[in-house]
């Protein structure tokens, strides 16, 4: 039966809590990002831009928009008929059945589906990272090394190191220490969640973690220390490129407005690692006769009357005349009817914010530091309401129509 080099799992099953309301129906992995994709475009597109035509997607939670959206791979070329994208939810076994544990269990679960293709290496991935990485560059990186297990690493800022899986290397870049989520870490070298392994040690791996039961069953708390107790040979692979965990509301609206930088630090406009998206046909988008836009990204399928500032508008938007868009992040088919003002906030999938209404406005204090507001997917807001965020208000805050 043939084989394939490698494949990848792609873990996409998580719920995003941090995200708030923003993920209150859908995965964190099928939210949307800048304007026209959704997060877990980047990870697909990273797998068909490496040539890595395999793929299976662990999904469990609120997995009916991120399976509608994924389909069969066309969009991202990951339809080949031996290989191709597989949804992969937890399912019952004549041993009976369970919901995912942990990040290692998912893979155990699925043991049966990498056996099918037998490959050399297994790609354990995240759906809900942007960045863009050639994965041949780290298999390259592992072949060389002759290594059994390599992560992908990046340097991260001191005070948010705590927050990651944290390695201490050699100078030859092998891993001597890894501590998942350090009280006091000793490096600043982070897990990017990115893992390349020979398939006979993760299959050996997750048998005895399985098998353990004290364990988490989980890639950072409890393989990854396993394997470095036996000896394995891990290294480190340093990713020196845009990368950003978008998992608190906060670095979510931060990483979009980077979008609309002068010189972005990550470029969705690069020709030769294209970014795909199985977004759904929409006609061109429309700037009115008295439509104003300003730096900002534009989708297909939106409708512009009034003006729009620094902000990132996804598919099929609609802004009303005499409407104010400014600093804000517009979800797919979100409406701003006439004559209101939307500041600093993000608007949810479907949701409408009616005639004359002021959202996300600040009335005290310096307006470069106020919160940021959400509108829920599928609200509506009533004519002539106000949000006000003011100096008091929490940095983040949901309203729900």
């Amino acid at each position: 039966m043939p084989k394939k080099e490698c494949l990848a799992m792609l873990l996409a099953g998580g719920q995003g809590s941090r995200l708030g309301c923003l993920t209150r129906n859908i995965a964190k992995p099928a939210l949307s990002f800048g304007g026209k994709y959704r997060i877990i475009d980047f990870s697909l597109s990273n797998c068909a831009n490496s040539n890595i035509d395999t793929v299976g997607v662990l999904t469990q939670y609120k997995p009916f928009s991120l399976n509608s959206y994924i389909g069969i791979g066309t969009a991202w070329d990951l339809d080949s008929a031996f290989g191709g994208v597989h949804i992969l939810p937890p399912y019952v076994r004549e041993e009976g059945g369970s919901w995912y544990k942990g990040t290692a269990n998912a893979i155990y679960q699925n043991m049966e589906f990498i056996s099918i293709y037998n490959p050399d290496y297994v790609f354990i991935l995240s759906g809900d990272h942007i960045y863009k990485m050639n994965y041949s560059a780290i298999l390259k990186f592992h072949q060389e090394k002759k290594a059994e297990a390599t992560i992908a690493v990046i340097q991260v800022p001191w005070e948010e190191a705590s927050r990651f899986g944290i390695l201490q290397v050699d100078e030859t870049g092998r891993i001597l220490e890894f501590a998942e989520k350090p009280g006091l870490p000793r490096s600043n070298l982070a897990s990017m969640g990115i893992y390349v392994f020979d398939w006979p040690v993760l299959r050996q791996a997750l048998i005895e973690d399985e098998a353990n039961p004290g364990s988490d069953n989980d890639f950072g708390k409890d393989v990854i220390p396993m394997l470095l107790r036996q000896g394995k040979r891990l290294f480190a692979y340093r990713f020196q490129g845009y990368w950003k965990d978008v998992g608190t509301i906060e670095s979510y609206y931060q990483a979009n407005m980077e979008l609309l930088e002068d010189n972005p630090p990550f470029n969705i406009f690069d020709a030769d690692f294209r970014i795909y998206s199985n977004e759904d046909a929409f006609p061109p988008h429309y700037v009115g006769p008295k439509a104003k836009v300003k730096k900002s990204l534009v989708s297909n399928g939106c409708t512009l009357l009034g003006k729009v500032v620094n902000s990132v508008l996804a598919p099929g938007v609609f802004v009303g005349a005499g409407a104010m868009v400014e600093d804000s992040i517009l979800l797919s088919n979100a409406k701003i009817h006439k004559a209101s003002w939307v500041r600093r906030a993000i608007v949810g999938e479907n949701a409408e914010i009616m005639e004359n209404c002021a959202v996300g406005i600040n009335t005290g204090g310096d307006p470069r530091q106020a919160g940021i507001t959400v509108i829920e997917d599928n609200s509506v807001l009533p004519a002539g309401s106000l949000v006000e965020e003011g100096e008091k208000a929490p940095r983040t805050f949901c309203v729900t129509g």
